[in-house]
């Protein structure tokens, strides 16, 4: 049994402090119902920035904004993986995911599959996967547009993954003014049935997907949080394109997803 929380989070551009304070709520959140992995989407702390325009929320792996997460995970038991823009000394920033569990820093993944536009914005990252254990089962972790680059996934389960969480900020395109959010949601839960099921049935894993969702200031995004189990089968969807979060219980054995209560302990 792993206990996971999947959070489809409203992720303002260079707002940093309300979004931390948003990270705060789901922890408790999380805490309150006894989960053990607590995955929060792609750039959830800067917003899905862009150097050139928002230069300021551009940060580093030992800043000050980083720290305050981690403080932010001190109190609490899940390990939680959370996203945001680094800092590249060496040319364009990396899209990073960091894992911290009371309030330590206990590794880092950056975005391998760099394409189409955020070619322009961002630097692939070359340090490999990032795979870690919690509650007695081994994940591993994807970002956004690895979901079209499956040796990504193929690299977490021989490095003995059992899980893989997708951690999402899929940009939807179109104006805000007269966006169809059901379209929009509908391609992007397509996309995930498509290939992560796939991948779910070739390569015998859990995938579990949270994704930014709502607007911002110039950009929207679809939310969906899903799990699919080792046989390709979709077992759980939050079936809303709006902010919120799901707190599940994955069986191993009986290969199902039971949704957690305040105070559960997921059994």
């Amino acid at each position: 049994m792993l206990r996971v929380g999947l959070i489809q989070m409203r992720c303002e551009k260079a707002a940093i402090e309300a979004n931390l304070k948003t990270v705060a709520i789901h922890l408790e959140e999380a805490a309150a119902r006894n989960v053990d992995l607590v995955g929060f989407p792609e750039m959830c702390l800067t917003g899905y920035i862009i150097e050139s325009h928002q230069p300021e929320a551009v940060l580093d792996l030992d800043g000050p904004e980083l720290r305050a997460f981690l403080a932010l995970t001190e109190r609490h038991a899940p390990m939680v993986l959370a996203g945001f823009v680094e800092r590249n000394p060496a040319g364009k920033p990396f899209i990073t995911q960091v894992l911290a569990h009371r309030g330590r820093l206990l590794g880092a993944y950056r975005k391998v599959t760099i394409v189409d536009e955020e070619a322009d914005w961002f630097a692939p990252g070359e340090g490999g996967v990032l795979v870690a254990t919690c509650g007695g089962h081994t994940f591993g972790v994807a970002i956004c547009a690895d979901i079209h680059n499956e040796s990504v996934f193929a690299a977490c389960r021989s490095q003995g993954a059992e899980v893989v969480l997708e951690l999402a900020a899929p940009g939807l395109y179109g104006a805000q003014a007269d966006r169809n959010w059901q379209t929009g949601y509908a391609w992007w839960e397509d996309e995930c049935r498509t290939w992560l099921g796939r991948y779910a049935r070739d390569h015998g894993l859990w995938i579990c997907v949270a994704t930014q969702a709502g607007r911002t200031i110039d950009e929207d995004f679809p939310g969906g949080g899903y799990v699919f189990a080792p046989t390709g089968e979709r077992l759980f969807s939050t079936g809303t394109w709006e902010p919120g979060a799901a707190y599940l219980a994955l069986d191993f054995e009986t290969l199902t997803v039971a949704e957690l209560r305040a105070g559960s302990l997921g059994r």
